[in-house]
């Protein structure tokens, strides 16, 4: 056989006559697309384990695999500073599965951060290492400017484009990022809209260890909305101004406000299509709050939107949601079940102009 030169310069081998003759024969060499990446993101916070796989679509991403499990890593650690070793534990096995999904989906490049509770730990550093040794994971604890900025790029798509002021909060289980974003006509990217910011020390585990979350009646629940209205008072004056911008809303992101939003919609079980997006009224957030602070623990558990793993945190996390509400009110909530995953995602796959590489294949 003879090499004969392909249109793009490559040699392809081609069969030879009878003789020694070379089939004098045209090539076409049609660039094939190159497979896609796969980009991975994993979020383990102070209460849960999440990951998100997903490959570059046209608009955006697809998710091809997910993973969420309740690990309460933070569990006992504003008494005694520390992780303690039955978190740990929990959240390296729940780490290790994270890992085998990864690697049976071909993941070509991954962030995957730790939040709160590895910030404020003795041990975080520790259990860091931990996770490299048992888990096979190489675990990044973002700071608390970083872990805001990454919520706002995964949620600002669902802000009302014509509002020039939204307030995006994310309650997390150690803290709560909350954030003032400026209009769309101020930047195209969300995190570069970012006027003021803060991570206030309120969590829903924070809160409910606190206070207790099993047993919660209607005086007990304004103490811990008055106490997280305090941690948000500095903030609350900084960012005073949004609340006279136009279109002004909120826009929350959090198992709380999903939660609430599936109760509100009568769920008979979650589901993110029909959350993911919600506008809700702030006379529809006060009933379904009024409705948790009525129900005892066991019927908070027995609610297909929470369950038994959520049913002490819940009223915790309605406190802090109300704490914003008063300080920022309006008639308005954007409901977002995406965040700090999702602006990994986008992130990783903007640097590596993944959508760019798609329109040339």
């Amino acid at each position: 056989m003879a090499p004969v030169q392909a249109h793009n310069g490559d040699s392809l081998m081609i069969g030879a006559m009878p003789g020694g003759a070379v089939t004098p024969l045209p090539v076409h060499v049609y660039a094939q697309r190159p497979p896609a990446a796969t980009y991975a993101a994993l979020d383990l916070g102070t209460n849960n384990c999440r990951l998100l796989i997903a490959r570059p679509a046209q608009h955006g991403f697809r998710v091809v695999d997910a993973f969420s499990r309740i690990v309460r890593l933070g569990e006992g650690l504003a008494a005694s500073g520390k992780l303690g070793e039955a978190a740990m534990d929990r959240a390296v096995e729940a780490l290790k599965v994270c890992q085998t999904k990864m690697t049976n989906r071909g993941v070509t490049r991954a962030r995957l951060v730790t939040t709160e509770a590895c910030r404020a730990a003795t041990n975080g550093l520790e259990f860091v290492r931990r996770v490299a040794d048992e888990a096979e994971l190489e675990l990044e604890i973002v700071d608390q400017r970083t872990e805001a900025s990454l919520a706002v790029s995964g949620c600002a798509a669902l802000a009302d484009p014509a509002a020039e002021g939204v307030i995006v909060f994310d309650i997390g289980g150690g803290s709560t990022e909350i954030v003032w974003m400026g209009g769309r006509n101020e930047a195209r990217d969300p995190a570069a809209r970012i006027r003021e910011w803060a991570s206030l020390p309120i969590g829903v585990v924070t809160v409910a260890e606190r206070y207790g979350g099993v047993d919660v009646d209607r005086a007990l629940f304004e103490r811990m909305v008055e106490d997280c209205t305090q941690a948000l008072e500095p903030f609350a004056k900084k960012a005073s101004a949004v609340r006279c911008a136009k279109s002004f809303h909120l826009l929350g992101t959090s198992g709380t406000v999903t939660t609430v939003a599936g109760i509100h919609l009568g769920l008979p079980r979650y589901d993110r299509r029909v959350v993911d997006g919600l506008w809700m009224r702030q006379e529809d957030i006060l009933t379904v709050i009024d409705q948790l602070v009525e129900m005892d623990y066991a019927a908070r558990a027995a609610n297909a939107c929470i369950g038994r793993e959520r049913a002490d945190l819940v009223l915790a996390g309605c406190a802090i949601f109300e704490a914003i509400r008063r300080a920022f009110p309006s008639d308005r909530v954007r409901i977002a079940d995406r965040g700090l995953r999702e602006g990994i995602l986008l992130r990783m796959m903007h640097e590596d102009r993944a959508w760019w590489r798609r329109r040339q294949a």
